[in-house]
C-alpha cells in the first residue's frame, strides 16, 4: 500500500512538471510610439472626436505692446504760487471736479499789501507828473520856462508809467485786478484759481503752511483727451503705422472685460532713454458701444494691447485642436484607422494670432493641407496618451 502511494506521488509530480507555461508562451504586445495613441471607435464617439484639415484664412497680424492710459501735457497742470505766502483756505479735495477759474486755495502775506501799496503810490505819482508835464509844456510854449524842465518831467512821467505797468502786471499774476484796487480796498490775501477744468489729482499742502513759488500746491488732470501711450520694441516698430487699429485691455478690470478699441495717431521717432522701445500714442474711441467703458478709464492705468498691423493668408486650426505645451503647442493627426478604431500621432506647432476661434499655426513637422487632423477633442486624446505613457513606465 505504501509503495502504491509513493508511485502515485511521483506520477503527480511528473504531470505538474510537464504542464506547458502558457504565460511564458503568450506573445508580448508590440511597443507603442511615445507620441501615438490608439482609441477605439466607442471612445472616439464618447469623447466627441472630430476630424478635419488645415484651413487657409486671412488672419490679422499683430504686435504686442504694453503701456498706460495718459493725457497730453497740456491737460496736466501743477498749480504753484507766483509769490510765496501762507495757505489760508483750501476748499478742494482729491478727486473733486473743478471748473476753469474756480478757487483752489487762498494765500495771505504782507508782501501782497506792499505790492498794492506800491501800485497806488505809482498811480498817484503819475497823476502829479502828468500835471507837471502839462505846466512845463505851457511855460515852454510861452517861452517862459526852460525846455530842459519839460524834458525832465516827460522822462519822469514815462519812467513812472513803466513802473506802474510792471506793478499792474505783477498784481494780475497773483490774481488781483489793478482797476479794483483803491486806497480803501487793499486785500491781504489772494486766490489761486484753476487754469483748466478737470479733476484734482493731488493736494500737496495744508492750511497754515508757508509755500514758496517753486512749491506745487495742487495737481489737476483734464480727462477730456484720454489716450494710450504704448511702448513698442525695436524689432516690431517697423510694422507699426499711424492709422492702425488697436485692441487693448485693462488688467484691473478683470479677465472677462471686453477689449476696447483705439487708433494710432502718433509714432515716436526716437528710442526711449534706457531701453530699446519707441513710444506710440493712440486715440480712444469715445463713441459707440464702448463709450461707457472708455469713460470709466483713469489716467495712469496699466494696459496690455494688440496692434493690428495687417491681414495675411495663414494656416489655421480651431482653438479646440491645440494643446498648449510651453513654448510650443501640440495637435494630433490620424495615422491609420480600421473598424476597431484609429491611431493618432502628436505633432508640434507654433501658434500665432487668434481670430474668431481660429488660430494661425506653423507646423514644425511637414504635413500636407489634406492631412486628417483632430479639430475637436485634442485634450481627451492627449490625456489618453499621457495615461498610456504612465502605464508603460
Amino acid at each position: 500500500m505504501k509503495s502504491l502511494q509513493i508511485l502515485l506521488c511521483c506520477l503527480f509530480l511528473t504531470a505538474c512538471g510537464s504542464k506547458p507555461d502558457t504565460a511564458a508562451e503568450k506573445p508580448a504586445p508590440p511597443p507603442r510610439a511615445p507620441n501615438e495613441v490608439f482609441l477605439t471607435t466607442a471612445q472616439m464617439q464618447a469623447a466627441g472626436i472630430e476630424l478635419g484639415t488645415f484651413t487657409r484664412r486671412d488672419l490679422g497680424t499683430e504686435v504686442q505692446a504694453t503701456g498706460q492710459i495718459d493725457v497730453p501735457p497740456s491737460h496736466r497742470v501743477s498749480v504753484t504760487a507766483i509769490m510765496g505766502g501762507y495757505v489760508e483756505r483750501l476748499p478742494v479735495l482729491p478727486g473733486q471736479h473743478v471748473a476753469r477759474g474756480s478757487v483752489l486755495a487762498t494765500l495771505r502775506h504782507p508782501d501782497y499789501l506792499k505790492l498794492q501799496q506800491d501800485y497806488l503810490q505809482s498811480q498817484a505819482r503819475i497823476v502829479f507828473l502828468k500835471q507837471e508835464t502839462a505846466r512845463q509844456q505851457t511855460l515852454t510854449d510861452e517861452d517862459v520856462g526852460a525846455r530842459r524842465k519839460l524834458q525832465q518831467a516827460t522822462s519822469e512821467l514815462r519812467t513812472e508809467q513803466a513802473a506802474a505797468g510792471s506793478l499792474a502786471a505783477q498784481l494780475r499774476l497773483i490774481g488781483l485786478r489793478p482797476a479794483a484796487i483803491s486806497a480803501g480796498n487793499i486785500r491781504p490775501s489772494v486766490a489761486l484759481t484753476a487754469p483748466i477744468g478737470g479733476y484734482v489729482k493731488a493736494v500737496l499742502v495744508n492750511p497754515g503752511q508757508f509755500v514758496n513759488p517753486q512749491d506745487v500746491l495742487i495737481e489737476l488732470v483734464d480727462r477730456s483727451d484720454l489716450h494710450l501711450e504704448l511702448k513698442v520694441f525695436e524689432r516690431d516698430i517697423a510694422k507699426v503705422k499711424e492709422g492702425q487699429d488697436i485692441l487693448f485691455r485693462v488688467p484691473a478690470q478683470g479677465p472677462d472685460a471686453r477689449p476696447l478699441p483705439a487708433t494710432i495717431f502718433l509714432v515716436g521717432k526716437a528710442f526711449d532713454d534706457g531701453g530699446h522701445t519707441v513710444s506710440i500714442h493712440a486715440h480712444l474711441h469715445e463713441t459707440g458701444p464702448d463709450a461707457a467703458a472708455t469713460a470709466a478709464l483713469l489716467p495712469g492705468q496699466y494696459v496690455s494691447a494688440r496692434i493690428l498691423t495687417g491681414r495675411t493668408p495663414q494656416r489655421t486650426l480651431p482653438e479646440d485642436a491645440l494643446v498648449p505645451g510651453g513654448e510650443v503647442s501640440y495637435a494630433y493627426y490620424q495615422v491609420k484607422t480600421d473598424a476597431k478604431g484609429s491611431t493618432f500621432r502628436r505633432f508640434s506647432l507654433r501658434p500665432g494670432a487668434t481670430d474668431q476661434g481660429q488660430v494661425a499655426v506653423r507646423s514644425l513637422d511637414k504635413l500636407a493641407d489634406t492631412t486628417h487632423l483632430v479639430v475637436k477633442g485634442a485634450y481627451f486624446i492627449d490625456a489618453e496618451r499621457s495615461k498610456g505613457q504612465g502605464g508603460d513606465e
